[in-house]
């Protein structure tokens, strides 16, 4: 099986090199390419976790065995919280391929647009599967340089304006996570990072590694765009064409922000409990601030990109949570319970929150506008999109029997049995307000006398079809809260955070 493992990352790099080259002379190569590809993504992550994984499948780049113990190959690692992350990244890519079938018609270079969106998901792949700190840094650049170009996208001065900050404050994180590369292999000679838990095991690292730590939760924070390093998202979401709003919201955030930062803390550094307190704080104030920075916006894009910085917020409050507990010695029942809750969130926003920003493209395709206050009367003239903008609206809610309810409920009954009775109080008020907001969104786009003069019909099928697909799956992840179903996809990925050590002791065993 472990052959099967680079196809993730080779598959979208050859597609984003087949594409500029084919797609000038085969009509509709690019989007039938991209959508095959990401589609045999999709299933090859659900072969994997539908057939299990117990320790770690290591693919050695090159045959390089270890030597002496010592692994000197590059490694590609899956493991349950790769796999995960995979399968969202293939699904949620595939459905904005599909939708940008249509959608992309209104603009021009759409070689350079499936190429670019093909480039990000490879460099999305690399970096939750690589086993080394050097090619995740390779493969994160990958990832949002293709990203920077995308937001840039429609050339118009406010993309380029957003893009611009983007690449600013994306370069700062770059320089941030390579500075403290340089310091790990300095101290380490290594930049395996299972080989580099086994050297920071036996060493008294002290300062030098709370410095590292703090360089690298900087450098991921804003990667993730977490509080307070937030100040590029709302432009550079807003801005991109919507299914690279999808994207870069739904898994671009996870996969090189907060994905980067479970794998680093839990994986390769021990767990402390003065750096668990600083990610718990950092995940509480992008929870509250993000959503009082969303219920004034008009924008509609730039609401769902707050929306964006608050739910994340839960995921790593829930994480968060787990560390100190575990930190602490504490009840590892209640840790592992917290870290599901914050898991089962991360995969429930790549969700709903795909969702919504589709359905923004849907209204903006429809309307040519963005602005809540120029919208109404959308909910008989877009039954499809108005619906499944519904279905979502209550899940990122929280409202049941929708998908957000249920990862939100684990979260707060973690925070109530681990007694951390002020995240449970605040991640309700925090639902609460984005209810509120969310009833704005509904009333103003669906809802109000309709401004428009003209006739507005639904969109096109490719563009229906992923939005319906989505919430579908608001509903079907629900059933996660069942043990039997939570036990095949989720519990893999909460194992692999709760048991630390085996990540670096499978990889040096081999």
């Amino acid at each position: 099986m472990s052959n099967l493992v680079p196809l993730f990352v080779i598959l979208p790099l050859a597609t984003a090199f087949l594409i500029p080259i084919f797609g000038r002379f085969i009509e509709g190569f690019q989007k039938s390419l991209l959508s095959l590809v990401l589609l045999f993504l999709t299933i090859l992550a659900i072969h994997f976790i539908v057939a299990g994984i117990g320790q770690p499948i290591a693919y050695q780049v090159g045959g390089w065995s270890p030597e002496n113990g010592i692994p000197i190959a590059i490694y590609l690692v899956l493991d349950g919280l790769s796999v995960l992350l995979l399968l969202i990244i293939s699904l949620i890519g595939f459905l904005s391929t599909f939708y940008s079938i249509s959608y992309i018609r209104k603009f021009t270079s759409q070689n350079n647009f499936f190429a670019l969106l093909s480039l990000m998901i490879a460099g999305m792949n690399g970096v939750v599967l690589t086993g080394d700190m050097f090619n995740m840094y390779v493969f994160l650049e990958i990832a949002v340089i293709a990203s920077y170009a995308l937001v840039a996208f429609g050339i118009e001065r406010t993309e380029l304006e957003a893009s611009f900050k983007y690449q600013v404050l994306g370069g700062v994180a770059s320089l941030l996570i390579l500075f403290a590369i340089g310091l790990l292999y300095w101290k380490t000679q290594t930049l395996n990072m299972a080989d580099i838990a086994n050297v920071l095991k036996s060493g008294n690292n002290g300062l030098f590694l709370v410095f590292t730590q703090v360089l690298l939760i900087a450098g991921f924070g804003l990667k993730a765009a977490m509080i307070p390093f937030h100040a590029w998202l709302p432009d550079a979401h807003s801005s991109a064409p919507s299914p690279i709003s999808a994207m870069l919201s739904g898994v671009l955030i996870k996969a090189v922000g907060i994905y980067a930062i479970l794998r680093l803390f839990f994986n390769m550094f021990a767990i402390s409990y003065e750096i668990s307190m600083v990610i718990t704080v950092i995940g509480t104030l992008s929870m509250v601030v993000g959503v009082f920075l969303a219920i004034g916006q008009w924008d509609l894009k730039r609401l769902l990109a707050y929306h964006s910085i608050s739910q994340m917020g839960y995921v790593i409050i829930g994480v968060g949570m787990g560390m100190l507990i575990l930190a602490e010695g504490g009840d590892r029942s209640i840790a592992s319970l917290a870290i599901a809750g914050g898991l089962f969130h991360l995969v429930n926003h790549a969700v709903f929150k795909g969702l919504l920003f589709l359905n923004s493209g849907a209204i903006e395709y429809v309307t040519g506008t963005r602005n809540l206050k120029m919208m109404g009367g959308l909910f008989k003239s877009l039954p499809v999109t108005s619906t499944t903008a519904l279905g979502a609206s209550l899940s990122i809610s929280g409202i049941p029997p929708f998908n957000g309810f249920f990862s939100k409920l684990v979260i707060i009954v973690a925070a109530i049995q681990g007694e951390f009775y002020l995240l449970a109080v605040l991640a309700i008020v925090v639902s609460i307000v984005t209810l509120a907001s969310f009833m704005k969104f509904q009333r103003y786009a669906f809802f109000n006398k309709s401004k428009f003069t003209r006739k507005i019909k639904e969109v096109p099928f490719p563009m229906c079809f992923s939005m319906v697909v989505l919430v579908i799956l608001c509903l079907g992840l629900s059933l996660l809260i069942f043990p039997g179903i939570r036990d095949i996809i989720l519990t893999p990925a909460v194992d692999v955070l709760m048991e630390t050590t085996n990540y670096s002791s499978a990889i040096i065993g081999m």
